[in-house]
């Protein structure tokens, strides 16, 4: 399939409901309003197609971008690429594309360079993506680099503990989900992560007019556990 002829495909799946949630959610600009579920049937049938992502990404189309992080190659990303389409999250200003550019780059040999980066930014975007990359590398627990140490995680908790509360609004959402993903690591971060959990307290964030909540991360972190020791429990 031509880039045209994907968004031709999106025009007809698009719809006004689904274009009033995801303004909602912040989404501005160009869009279709594809849902997941149709996003995920046109990646099955594109796959990998990295210079097909890159035309797409180009076209400034929300419902585009989404789909290009889903037929990216990761494998494929120079670092200069992910500086692009950070600027370019960044801009737009919606965290469901930094949710998917996060999710993109925790495929990536970059995740946890992007991960220190970018989540050391003042900017709320860029903050909120290297946060939510963090996220996803703490939870792999299969990621095979060396440096992913007990250490390492410990160093971003204190920053939690630290500067949560000071952060910009959607990079506090993120940094909430990093302390999440990072105590249910191990059982040994899992505590380190739960005494943080309760230092912070609650954590507040503006979820605008979706009925989105922030979940309180000593909470998830038992309940995600529990879940783990119940499967486990069922295969005998």
């Amino acid at each position: 399939m031509t880039a045209n002829e994907i968004l031709q495909n999106m025009e007809a799946m698009g719809s006004e409901q689904t274009r009033k949630i995801y303004g909602k959610h912040g989404v501005r600009g160009a869009m279709f309003g594809v849902s997941y579920a149709n996003f995920g049937k046109l990646a099955k049938k594109i796959k990998t197609n990295h210079p097909l992502a890159q035309e797409l990404w180009r076209t400034d189309n929300h419902d585009a971008r989404i789909l290009a992080l889903m037929i990216a190659d990761p494998n494929a990303d120079d670092g200069v690429l992910a500086e692009e389409w950070m600027h370019d999250v960044s801009t737009a200003g919606n965290y469901v594309l930094t949710n998917a550019l996060a999710m993109y780059m925790a495929a990536t040999p970059l995740a946890r360079l992007k991960a220190d980066q970018w989540s050391a930014s003042d900017d709320e975007w860029r903050g909120r993506t290297g946060w939510l990359l963090l996220a996803y590398i703490a939870k792999n627990e299969t990621m095979l680099d060396a440096a992913l140490t007990d250490t390492y995680f410990e160093a971003y908790l204190s920053t939690i503990e630290r500067e949560i509360h000071t952060r910009k609004n959607r990079t506090r959402d993120a940094m909430n989900s990093a302390l999440i993903g990072i105590g249910v690591r191990n059982e040994y971060l899992h505590e380190q992560a739960l005494a943080v959990a309760k230092a912070i307290g609650k954590v507040q964030v503006d979820h605008g007019e979706t009925n989105c909540k922030t979940p309180d991360a000593a909470a998830y972190i038992q309940k995600t556990l529990q879940h783990r020791q119940n499967k486990e429990i069922a295969k005998g």
